[in-house]
């Protein structure tokens, strides 16, 4: 056999050897499955905003988590709140962050999403699910 056309029949197995490994291991973001959950649906709760569990809303920037809720002090000073549950892929990992004036972020594949849940990047064309806020006093309501 000529060398040429040894190595042409060779050439198409050793890329086949070479490629379906990869192509298999690359056919899905991750081998481990991740924790999903539903987007939240039918809130209607208060938080205490003189408690504990809320002293991070004291500052502009902080954030709390409840019923798989982000509650946030946006950089102006208002109360926000988001689905923690990601569009995305229903990860539980939103969060808010001051970057870019304050968005909220998925650090599951790195989702961003303005205050009004319109995507920032391509990661995801699905909005993030935003609720109503309602401030009586040291109360605030979370809402649809």
């Amino acid at each position: 056999m000529e060398r040429k056309k040894f190595l042409k029949t060779l050439g198409a197995g050793a890329a086949f050897a070479v490629a379906f490994p990869c192509l298999h291991g690359c056919s899905s973001d991750s081998d481990e499955e991740l924790d999903t959950f539903p987007v939240p649906t039918g809130v209607d709760f208060t938080v205490d905003l003189t408690s504990s569990e809320a002293a991070p809303l004291a500052n502009n920037g902080g954030f709390i988590l409840k019923n798989f809720v982000v509650i946030a002090r946006n950089l102006e000073g208002e109360l926000v709140a988001a689905s923690q549950v990601c569009s995305h892929q229903q990860t539980e990992e939103v969060r808010f962050i001051t970057e870019d004036g304050g968005i909220f972020r998925c650090s599951t594949h790195g989702s961003r999403f303005s205050q009004t849940g319109t995507p920032l990047n391509t990661i995801t064309n699905n909005p993030l699910k935003i609720f109503n806020v309602e401030l009586m006093g040291d109360t605030l309501r979370i809402f649809e």
